[in-house]
């Protein structure tokens, strides 16, 4: 059994969409994977198509059933906030022993590669007193690092790859995931970010309208014997 941890430098900058892509690729290569997206908000469990959990059962070739969103996202809430926020509007408690303990639940219980995407940003809230690189920290596997590529991206993403450092953390890479909109060339972006991160690999994630990311070089780089 391998974990992966995927972690965003953000909100919102294209964790799922690296996520799924890689999936299909790990597949594409015969490699048995399996994900969970513990936490998520602003999801409406009886309208979940399109969510970030639907994506990657997707993904994994997998129909969307109530039991297939609840195995990807066992902690979910409707409203689009930090996800102890938005527990707390539902008058329900998001407790951070409740989130480890499903991680090394589904770890322990998976034979292949084990995707486990984590909720905002790598500092995002778990609960009162702990976030998300807390989670990082305690589960204690390789962290796949995903940036935006917007104005101030290579400073959020550096810093992103600072702090994962700073607590004795494994990137295994990074990748840079266009975002949206009139930004920076993207491909000085990705070299800036090569020039800058110290010598951990960096993969570009472009977007391209009606067409999934072809992740192929990124899971060759963290499956390189497969």
């Amino acid at each position: 059994m391998t974990v992966i941890a995927i972690a965003g430098a953000g909100t919102d900058i294209g964790k799922t969409y690296v996520a799924a892509g890689l999936i299909r690729a790990l597949r594409r290569r015969g490699h048995a994977v399996e994900a969970l997206k513990p936490v998520v908000s602003g999801i409406e469990d009886d309208q979940p198509q399109g969510s970030d959990p639907a994506r990657l059962i997707a993904a994994l070739g997998a129909p969307l059933t109530p039991e297939s969103l609840a195995r990807m996202s066992p902690f979910r809430y409707r409203a689009p906030l930090s996800p102890p926020l938005a527990a707390w509007l539902e008058g329900r408690v998001l407790r951070f022993e409740a989130v480890l303990a499903c991680c090394r639940e589904r770890a322990a219980g998976t034979s292949g590669l084990l995707l486990i995407e984590m909720a905002g940003g790598v500092m995002s809230p778990l609960d009162d007193s702990r976030t998300g690189l807390d989670l990082l920290e305690a589960l204690g596997a390789p962290v796949l690092l995903v940036s935006g590529a917007y104005l101030g991206a290579i400073s959020h993403g550096l810093t992103a790859l600072e702090t994962l450092r700073g607590r004795g953390l494994s990137v295994a890479a990074m990748v840079v995931s266009e975002s949206p909109g009139d930004n920076p060339p993207f491909e000085e972006t990705v070299s800036a970010f090569r020039g800058f991160g110290g010598g951990v690999p960096v993969v570009a994630a472009p977007r391209r309208p009606e067409q999934d990311w072809d992740a192929d070089d990124l899971a060759r780089l963290l499956t390189p014997a497969g």
